[in-house]
């Protein structure tokens, strides 16, 4: 399950700076970026109990 969230917040990360440098979406960019410091921070968190 964390390989997935991590996977998830990777794919979001090359969303954003994709739609950062090609279009102008607007907040819609800036919810990826949201959703991949989330999932990010569920693997560390999810990492560090084991």
């Amino acid at each position: 399950m964390s390989s997935l969230l991590y996977l998830i917040a990777i794919i979001l990360v090359i969303g954003w700076i994709i739609g950062a440098f090609v279009y102008s979406v607007g907040g819609l960019i800036h919810i990826l970026l949201v959703l991949a410091i989330i999932a990010i921070l569920f693997r560390v968190i999810g990492g560090r109990t084991v």
